[in-house]
């Protein structure tokens, strides 16, 4: 392909097929190019979506893709490996050597959740290892749950504590807890391991411990751990946007583009959404996000066409 389209969409999750509905509603030219790895695949339901609530992820996607295509909207499978200024918009570069223009870029590609190197965590992720209890923790209510500590281990015993009575703090890599941490803890009845955490342990398809390397085992129901979020920035970063650090509560806990509320960035044309740009966007955060910018891509491009109209009604004056 070597068309040229008014904004190419490149990633076709919530925030990006959201803002290839606005555009392709306000008569837009609009490709959505998607490689088809959604980073909430192995996530039963959607939650927190409202009208949509325990929706999952596939057929959220799939209905999307119907309303995008029933306004002209157009989708090509693919990955993006690269972009680059040219002619006054874009070159997109896929991986398998084609190209295609566009005028506008609108960037939803999203995050990659860098998961602890403990055994079993990846095999379980989504399911019964989880992080967001807004995501998850209804699902888990009044569970044996138990949090993989780090720096951020306190605070996510005490999010959870709100889902279940019983909660157990694996302090596994994190700091030595304060005298008042300690106290907190013990005051909402959250329990504290000690030990590095060896792997977690499944019986019929379900999780049913934690191992300590003293070969010690708790058992346990759901495990929640703190990936590292870092943002899917490839094509960003051929652009010359690098992606920063995010702290929370003091640590460091993953990276991001940076935009400005609109999602405009620093290069002029390029826009993001969703996930690429914040790191506690959810489902339906990410899908308002994409209509913001696609509402914002449509208005800069009806600048540009009043300055064209405007110098062409010119030239034939003159």
């Amino acid at each position: 392909m070597d068309e040229k389209y008014d904004v190419v969409v490149i990633g076709g999750g919530p925030a990006g097929l959201s803002g290839a509905l606005a555009l392709s509603r306000a008569r837009r030219r609009v490709l959505v190019v998607d490689s088809g790895r959604p980073r909430n695949a192995p996530a039963g339901h959607v939650h927190n979506y409202l009208g949509r609530e325990s929706t999952p992820p596939a057929e959220l996607l799939a209905i999307g893709r119907e309303e995008v295509a029933r306004y002209g909207g157009e989708f090509l499978a693919g990955e993006v490996v690269g972009a680059a200024p040219v002619d006054g918009g874009f070159r997109v570069d896929l991986a398998d050597g084609g190209q295609v223009r566009a005028r506008r870029l609108l960037v939803t590609t999203g995050l990659t959740d860098e998961l602890p190197d403990v055994p079993g965590v990846r095999e379980r992720w989504g399911t019964d290892v989880l992080h967001c209890p807004y995501c998850h923790g209804w699902e888990v209510r009044d569970r044996a749950i138990g949090i993989l500590g780090g720096p951020l281990g306190v605070h996510a015993a005490g999010m959870w504590r709100q889902w279940s009575a019983d909660v157990t703090l694996f302090r596994h890599t994190g700091p030595e807890l304060t005298d008042d941490e300690r106290e907190q803890l013990s005051a909402r009845g959250i329990r504290v391991v000690e030990g590095e955490v060896a792997a977690l342990e499944s019986t019929d398809s379900r999780l049913s411990g934690v191992r300590l390397a003293s070969g010690d085992v708790v058992a346990r129901e759901a495990v929640v751990v703190a990936p590292r979020f870092t943002a899917n920035s490839a094509v960003l970063r051929s652009l010359g946007l690098e992606a920063v650090e995010q702290e929370m509560l003091g640590a460091v806990v993953g990276a991001v583009v940076p935009s400005e509320p609109t999602g405009a960035t620093a290069v002029p044309g390029v826009w993001v959404a969703g996930n690429v740009a914040n790191l506690q966007a959810q489902v339906i955060t990410s899908a308002a996000a994409g209509l913001n910018a696609g509402a914002q891509l449509n208005a800069d491009l009806i600048t540009e066409d009043t300055r064209l109209a405007v110098a062409a009604a010119r030239s034939r004056a003159a």
